[in-house]
């Protein structure tokens, strides 16, 4: 059985028991998070929201929260001496799906 659930602006196909990276949530760890917005939900019985799935809900246990990998954003103009180096990490939370409730 799988999910499609929404949360920080991005739709994300779950599974029980799999491990997923979504926008921070600013929760400490050990924490059970419920999300209500399902969109769907798939496996034996297919049920399609309208937008949302009514009474489906999705458990996950926060693992931790961090920070990701540092990207560098440099801009650049060609022959007119301008240069910006700018680097960036998005902050996350590693949550562990552990029930899928349809």
């Amino acid at each position: 059985m799988y999910a499609i659930i929404e949360t920080g602006g991005k739709q994300i196909k779950v599974e029980a028991g799999q491990e997923i990276y979504i926008e921070k949530l600013g929760v400490e760890a050990d924490e059970v998070v419920t999300f209500d917005k399902v969109l769907f939900v798939g496996g034996e019985n297919v049920k399609v929201g309208a937008p949302l799935v009514e009474g489906a809900t999705v458990t996950a246990k926060v693992v931790k929260e961090g920070r990701a990998k540092k990207i560098v954003v440099f801009k650049l103009k060609a022959k007119k001496n301008y240069r910006r180096k700018q680097g960036h990490r998005q902050p996350y939370t590693k949550l562990v799906v552990e029930a899928i409730n349809a």
